[in-house]
């Protein structure tokens, strides 16, 4: 049974992320505030649930939602910053977009949300050194398998998926010999069939290893 509150706050945030290992599309993650004592049946991690009771509760999430944001860092800025450092910065970018500004985070994974702070990229924005500040003041906890213990990182990682989901969607009409509409950019072999067949697109990670024989790629 999912926990509602780690830290005792009233105003605690969960946060999450989507698609971190993906050839193609942006890392995506979500934040939220839900109310105390929040309850939402079938509600946990969202690999654990069906793209149908994902897209199910995707709205029920929001509408009792105290506050949320979701953020996608594009495939351009995580060829710049790496793709850990880009999860970081999308669940960064998410808490500052809350209102109110949450009183405590609790992050899913073993990394502090606050750990790198300030990154520079031409691709994405940079952060003010007020809301530098305003990260480093929340205090926060990163947990190793949140999304499985805590509502909200549960909530959060259906969000992130299905915010990534539906802009995976769309950017599969424009090249759908890819099929992104099914396997959302992961290194399937289907989608690496198609690399090794069509080339790469605007929506590759071109730092990643889209190939086994990855030199033979031209960019």
């Amino acid at each position: 049974m999912l926990s509602n509150n780690f830290s005792g706050k009233k105003l605690e945030c969960g946060t999450d992320e989507a698609g971190r290992g993906c050839l193609a599309g942006p890392v995506t993650a979500a934040a939220i505030i839900l109310p105390e004592n929040y309850h939402l049946e079938f509600l946990n991690d969202s690999k654990q649930l069906s793209e149908k009771t994902r897209e199910k509760l995707k709205p029920l999430i929001i509408e009792s939602a105290t506050s949320f944001a979701f953020t996608h860092i594009y495939n351009e800025e995580i060829d710049e910053i790496n793709i850990l450092n880009a999860s970081m910065k999308a669940m960064q970018e998410c808490v500052l977009k809350l209102f109110p500004t949450p009183e405590f985070i609790i992050v899913d994974g073993n990394r502090n949300i606050n750990a790198k702070l300030g990154l520079k990229s031409i691709a994405g924005r940079t952060f003010t050194q007020k809301e530098i500040e305003l990260l480093k003041s929340i205090p926060n906890k990163s947990i190793i398998k949140g999304d499985s213990k805590f509502t909200s990182i549960a909530a959060s990682s259906i969000l992130a998926k299905t915010f990534r989901d539906e802009y995976m969607d769309k950017i599969h009409e424009e090249f759908p010999m890819y099929n992104w509409k099914k396997n959302k950019g992961y290194p399937t072999i289907e989608h690496r069939e198609a690399i090794r067949k069509y080339g790469v697109t605007k929506y590759h990670r071109k730092s990643f290893r889209l190939l086994p024989d990855q030199l033979t790629l031209e960019f």
